[in-house]
């Protein structure tokens, strides 16, 4: 093993322990009532370290790192889909491409997120960039601005509303509760 992988890998360790650190406070005492001093605590490192592996403390509940991955997905779809379409598809063929998430990571954070009103603003601007990415994908392949932003908003919106429910049932899996969304969208039954 060099000396990068393990790096490398102590890194990854220290990021997964921290967020680990991090939900159980938040989910404990509350999201709001947890600062990054306790989780920097819990986690065994300064918070300098912590602030190497998230740039803010709502970055641990908010962090999307799939956007260049949907971009790329839509720029593939053909472009005689409709925009609403032609999203839907870039998104299903992306999380198609995506690892499976550690889902119940991805619940606990969905559900901080749902129920921590002041997480609302950072929830709110991490979508409007996964937004502006699927309209300018859109636009740049032909598709009228207005038209774009309504695809891509709606697009999200299910996305959205599908991740919040799914959060809160322990009986439906992440794959299901996105496929059910993208699956409405495209008006399946």
């Amino acid at each position: 093993m060099g000396f990068e992988s393990e790096v490398g890998g102590r890194r990854a360790r220290t990021h997964a322990r921290l967020l680990d650190c991090a939900l159980d406070l938040f989910e404990r005492q509350g999201y709001d009532q947890t600062t990054v001093a306790q989780i920097a605590e819990a986690a065994g490192v300064t918070e300098m370290t912590f602030f190497r592996h998230f740039a803010a403390k709502d970055r641990v509940v908010v962090e999307d790192p799939y956007d260049p991955v949907i971009a790329d997905a839509v720029a593939a779809q053909p472009g005689t889909l409709a925009p609403l379409a032609r999203a839907v598809a870039g998104l299903r063929t992306a999380w198609a491409r995506l690892p499976e998430p550690q889902s119940q990571t991805v619940r606990r954070r969905v559900r901080i997120a749902a129920v921590t009103p002041s997480l609302r603003a950072a929830i709110t601007a991490n979508n409007a960039a996964t937004e502006q990415i699927l309209v300018d994908q859109l636009v740049a392949d032909g598709t009228d601005p207005q038209a774009a932003r309504v695809a891509a908003a709606a697009t999200l919106a299910g996305i959205t509303a599908a991740l919040l429910d799914w959060s809160q049932r322990d009986d439906v899996a992440l794959t299901d509760a996105v496929t059910a969304a993208l699956d409405t969208l495209d008006g399946r039954p």
